[in-house]
């Protein structure tokens, strides 16, 4: 995908800026799937998760926890998903390696059995194959 638009990751609204660390800033997704959901984004710009180094990959889940713990005081959520599409394939849209911090809420999906499975939808109910299989 060849864009000129600047990279929407790289110098975020600073109002917008929740937590930072000297490699990494968390913020809010501008288009969550529940309340709360958020981005950590290196400060350097990368596409892969696999070209942080381990300082930058730790700083990263670092912020991960931390948000974690604010979401959690602000929101109570009843769990979270963790996920990084690293490549297109993957469905990465914005060529900025982030990783998404996602609350989930009792009730927000009819059955969230299966979690990130779900990007697969015909091989995520894995446990109906298994109930088959006697």
């Amino acid at each position: 995908m060849t864009t000129d638009a600047p990279c929407p990751f790289c110098f975020p609204e600073p109002s917008k800026i929740i937590l930072s660390n000297e490699h990494a800033l968390a913020f809010l997704d501008g288009f969550p799937v529940t309340p709360g959901h958020s981005l950590i984004v290196p400060r350097r710009h990368i596409v892969s998760f696999f070209e942080a180094t381990a300082e930058e990959q730790a700083a990263l889940f670092d912020l991960v926890a931390q948000m974690r713990q604010l979401l959690v005081a602000e929101r109570q959520p009843d769990g979270f998903n963790i996920g990084v599409n690293d490549g297109a394939a993957a469905g990465q849209t914005v060529m900025h390696l982030h990783v998404h911090l996602i609350p989930r809420y009792a009730g927000d999906t009819e059955d969230p059995r299966g979690g990130v499975r779900w990007i697969m939808p015909e091989k995520a109910p894995y446990w109906k194959k298994q109930l088959n299989r006697g």
